[in-house]
């Protein structure tokens, strides 16, 4: 039941954001200018998408600033959380991107548009090169971090689109297959819709304080009322701050007559317990002695 408290972003320097967003809006401006030289709506389309990316990798960069501030007395649990609220703001951005995508190629579908296929092919192929590069870059920081994998999704996402748009105006270019460019652009939006939901899902359900889905409250309760010394476990609540911090409250009943001593090295025990075995890092537990157990005298204070 080992969880991993790496955050796997915090040996990445920021820079490497600052340029992908440089990187992403360089290249949206490209496209914009090939779409119009090419007569793409396609192009044109992709370069919206890529100025998405950037505004996404914009909402990464600040999170990630803002996230790396300490606690203080307005948030005493810190800023973790700032990732998480901006890769919500992301993932609902893409899945707009990818709801637009699923209109333009039923558009195209229904009105084909002459395009340049030369051009096109041209324009996609350094897209491609420079959204594989600014995936490759992101990937390392992707793994610690929802904020980043966001922003990553959103540039693997779109060096698909590009793809899809390349072999598009190839297929234009030399079999004047115009049906096969939208096509595969429903296939990607459909790829970009469910992707984002999955982690958007993920998101809403720290942000709403929900049990993490690998844990059991029922085991968790289980396991501590086998430790010697814990007669019973109550008022369970578990919760993840960030996607590396879980924390947990509980009421815990003890023996009467227990020593201050035995109390608070039963505090501990209890506390390391489940550190090793869930990976709750913060617990907070109130001891309660079994004759003042507030669950079995049903006292509000149990809820």
């Amino acid at each position: 039941m080992s969880h991993d408290h790496s955050h796997g972003t915090e040996d990445v320097s920021d820079s490497v954001l600052l340029w992908c967003i440089i990187v992403n809006l360089g290249l949206s401006a490209f496209e914009f200018v090939g779409g119009v030289i090419a007569g793409s709506v396609a192009l044109m389309a992709d370069a919206a998408h890529n100025t998405n990316d950037a505004a996404a990798l914009l909402i990464a960069y600040i999170a990630r600033k803002i996230s790396k501030k300490g606690a203080d007395a307005k948030y005493t649990f810190g800023y973790r959380r700032a990732e998480l609220i901006g890769a919500m703001i992301q993932l609902t951005a893409l899945i707009l991107v990818g709801l637009y995508l699923v209109y333009e190629a039923v558009r195209r579908i229904v009105e084909p548009e002459p395009l340049l296929g030369g051009w096109i092919m041209a324009a996609a192929g350094v897209a491609v090169v420079v959204d594989v590069v600014t995936a490759w870059l992101l990937w390392a920081m992707s793994k610690g971090s929802l904020n980043v994998k966001a922003a990553f999704l959103h540039n693997l996402t779109d060096a698909g689109a590009s793809v899809a748009v390349l072999i598009g105006g190839a297929t234009i270019y030399w079999l004047d297959w115009s049906w096969v460019d939208p096509l595969i652009s429903l296939g990607i939006a459909g790829y970009i819709l469910y992707m984002s939901f999955g982690l958007l899902k993920k998101t809403s359900r720290i942000l709403m304080e929900g049990t993490p889905p690998e844990l059991s409250l029922d085991e968790i309760k289980k396991a501590l009322e086998d430790l010697d010394g814990v007669e019973n476990v109550h008022h369970i609540h578990v919760w993840e701050l960030d996607e590396h911090h879980r924390a947990l409250e509980a009421h815990v009943v003890i023996g009467e007559n227990r020593s201050m001593e035995e109390l608070e090295s039963l505090k501990a025990t209890v506390k390391t317990y489940l550190e090793e075995h869930f990976s709750i890092s913060h617990s907070t537990l109130e001891m309660e002695s079994s004759g003042e157990n507030c669950e079995s005298k049903n006292h509000s204070s149990c809820h």
